[in-house]
């Protein structure tokens, strides 16, 4: 329930190059003993930090973050009570830009929302006797410059050290000769509470090499593809500016810039002859590399006066994956890194290059991979809100990205015109029956269940009438590997074939999620469109175990979205065991078909050729990047070719999470420890050993504890270790072996494979 507000938005009367400082002194009322509680609320247009009594009132950045302004705005809440010191303090407020007014997308950028910075800001003193105090943004306070004289998302900020004075945030501090504040009509009812974690510096990094490129360049390496910004600690000449500009990748030598499109990625600090501490806190990166110019004295020095400040929303790890095979190991915390770097506010698709945004099919296709590895819960809810609220303004329809910044290019993009679209448009399903599934808590899904009624009806309406879903845009097989780089969509995946097998699987999904909730009238409405969906699939994509397309990615959907019946289900395993065989065992799939093509596999008896699919380290393959040096995952199979050249594509990212999704299997199969329940309320332990793995090892934080799953093998003998938490239970099922039920507690079984 949102706060019952008694103050407005202020801006300020200049606009101070898009970074003003705001201040207000505050004189508590005298006479009610000391203060016993103090509260701020806060939010802005625009981004914030904010300081009260001049210390620092969070340690969260970027608040409060990226939501669908137009109808949520969320805003902050701290106890602020140690803060308070003496009778009089000082609320203050550093603005940015953030998302709200700094231009985003690609070819021609808008400022997406609005033109004007503004904050709101409520202080609660609770003293002795009972008395409140309450104040916060009027026209009391005053806006004056910083030292920040630019601030973008993509293209980085200045900073001019000259220009700070630290001394702003203090009661002594003279403001007479700042500007005024004027109030702004802002509509508070938008006024949320976060529900998501905020965004925090996560941890740091130091550089790792530092040399001269063959352009005579200085480069410095901080060993790991991370997303956030450097902290610069120099002392040079006064008017020095030192430039850092940031890529992912080094193509030739030199900082390989071509993947970040419009995003110029570059911070500016200007140096005040002392001293100086730089953190661009008003934008991030995402890079490995960092190109430093006009550093002063000694290059040596930019080992000890860089850090590389990593960023994200503050999610809790719950997952851990090891195994005998190193670069399996590696591709496992490629996915992590990739994932922690991806989820910053919102789940987007890319941190580096000038896009950056929530785009539905890559959370749709890495949901479960991602609800493993962190606590997600209240991070995609939060989101998941906002999926709503656009849904619900576009008649049912789900946007290609949340917050849908697309409605707002001045350049549509090409794949016009926007509507419902399989997979994407499928994360008003998919995304909170995975929540359900790793938390076992329905409030998730009685949180969303109309919006994914929502989404289903909508499909329904675009059914044929022969029930398929075969008309209107789809991206499909999404960056199928053997699309041409300039066409992602020209897979070899029928695009109706894979729109009607997702169609079938999230009707399905809603009915089970009415299930949960006791809606019976949905459930029932719903199961029956998914067999109608199932049946049209069967009679007009399937023939003698045949699906339509006869690629990789329509037998993995079939099989695992249970749309075949037992005769043709064991001839599309087979069909699809070949098929993988004779592309080599290298990865024929895209955004659709990868999520899935690992389970298809194992589930019809073909563990082998599962594992030969993970350990191919050919490109395209999931290990190639891994054997290139990726520290994340990429966009593309061969975002990087193996001559060390950067892929011609326009759209080539080297940190996207979506191709991670393998990470769940990893877990579930070569690992073993899976859900029988949701929320692990019954595990199930079934390791698939193969591929020549002699351990592995997945380790879970449930909602009941921590569980985990070890193996080991030598020669035929086959030993798992297994920690059941307490209140729950585990079926293990080994191969050749009888299924045991386990009991909460720490167990060693064993078998001969």
């Amino acid at each position: 329930m949102s706060h019952a507000w008694t103050v407005r938005f202020v801006a300020p009367d200049a606009d101070f190059e898009g970074a003003p400082l705001l201040r207000r002194r505050i004189r508590l009322d005298q006479g009610h003993g000391a203060p016993t509680s103090a509260v701020l609320r806060w939010t802005a247009l625009g981004v914030g930090e904010v300081w009260l009594g001049g210390r620092p009132v969070t340690a969260d950045v970027l608040t409060p973050g990226w939501s669908s302004y137009e109808w949520r705005l969320r805003y902050a809440e701290h106890d602020v009570t140690s803060l308070l010191d003496g009778e009089e303090t000082v609320l203050a407020v550093a603005l940015g830009n953030g998302w709200y007014r700094a231009p985003l997308g690609w070819g021609t950028r808008t400022a997406p929302y609005g033109e004007e910075l503004a904050v709101l800001a409520e202080l609660t003193v609770t003293f002795a006797d009972g008395h409140q105090q309450v104040v916060g943004s009027d026209r009391d306070w005053r806006a004056g410059p910083s030292a920040v004289t630019a601030n973008h998302l993509y293209d980085g900020q200045s900073i001019d050290a000259r220009r700070h004075d630290p001394r702003w945030t203090e009661v002594s501090y003279d403001d007479s000769s700042w500007a005024g504040v004027h109030e702004v009509d802002v509509d508070r009812a938008v006024l949320q509470p976060y529900v998501a974690p905020p965004v925090r510096r996560i941890s740091e990094r130091v550089p790792e090499r530092v040399w001269t490129s063959p352009a005579g360049r200085t480069l410095v390496d901080f060993g790991q593809n991370l997303v956030g910004w450097v902290r610069v600690s120099v002392a040079g000449e006064a008017g020095r500016t030192v430039t850092l500009r940031h890529a992912e990748v080094l193509e030739h030598g030199e900082l390989g810039t071509r993947p970040l499109r419009g995003a110029l990625a570059t911070d500016r600090f200007t140096l005040s002859g002392g001293e100086d501490v730089f953190e661009p806190t008003f934008t991030f990166h995402g890079f490995r590399y960092v190109e430093v110019d006009g550093w002063p004295g000694d290059p040596d020095g930019l080992v000890e006066g860089l850090t590389a400040v990593v960023v994200s929303s503050d999610l809790r790890r719950t997952a851990h994956f090891a195994c005998s095979d190193e670069l399996v190991s590696q591709l496992h915390e490629n996915v992590v890194w990739g994932m922690r770097g991806n989820f910053l506010d919102v789940p987007t698709d890319c941190p580096q290059r000038d896009e950056r945004l929530g785009w539905t099919g890559d959370i749709a296709a890495f949901a479960p991979t991602a609800v493993r590895l962190f606590d997600v819960q209240d991070f995609l809810r939060d989101w998941l809100r906002d999926l709503a609220l656009e849904q619900s303004h576009h008649d049912g329809m789900v946007p290609y990205v949340v917050p849908d910044l697309i409605k707002r290019m001045p350049n549509p993009p090409d794949f016009q015109p926007v509507d419902t679209t399989a997979v994407w448009s499928d994360a008003a399903v998919w995304v909170p029956w995975a929540v359900w599934q790793a938390h076992g808590d329905p409030v998730v899904l009685a949180e969303t269940f109309d919006s994914m009624t929502a989404h289903v009806r909508r499909v329904r309406s675009k059914l044929s009438p022969n029930g398929l879903w075969d008309t209107g845009f789809q991206f499909g097989d999404w960056l199928d590997p053997d699309a041409p780089p300039e066409d992602a969509a020209r897979a070899k995946a029928d695009p109706s074939v894979v729109a009607t097998a997702c169609a079938a699987r999230s009707a399905r999904l809603v009915a089970e999620a009415a299930a949960v909730l006791g809606r019976t009238e949905e459930q029932a409405e719903l199961a029956t469109l998914a067999e109608e969906l199932r049946a049209s699939f069967n009679r007009e994509y399937v023939h003698d175990g045949r699906v339509h397309s006869d690629c990789t990615t329509v037998y993995s959907l079939a099989i695992v979205f249970d749309l075949l019946d037992a005769v043709d289900r064991e001839a599309a395993g087979t069909r699809l065991a070949e098929l993988v065989a004779e592309s080599g065992f290298r990865i024929s799939t895209g955004f659709a078909g990868t999520p899935f093509i690992a389970d298809a596999l194992t589930s019809t008896g073909h563990v082998e050729e599962a594992y030969r699919l993970l350990l191919q380290r050919e490109c395209p393959s999931w290990l190639y990047p891994v054997t290139m040096g990726a520290t994340t995952i990429w966009e593309r199979w061969d975002s990087m070719m193996p001559d060390g050249t950067i892929n011609v594509g326009e759209m080539t990212s080297f940190n996207h999470y979506a191709l991670g999704a393998v990470a769940d299997w990893l877990h579930r199969v070569v690992g073993g420890l899976a859900a029988l329940e949701p929320g692990y309320a019954r595990l199930l332990v079934a390791p698939r050993p193969g591929g020549g793995l002699s351990w592995a090892e997945s380790a879970l934080d449930t909602p009941h504890g921590r569980a985990r799953v070890r193996w080991d093998r030598e020669g035929d003998r086959l030993t798992v270790q297994v920690t059941v938490p307490e209140g729950t239970s585990a079926l293990v099922q080994l191969p050749g072996a009888p299924d045991q039920e386990l009991a909460a507690g720490t167990h060693t079984v064993t078998a001969t494979v």
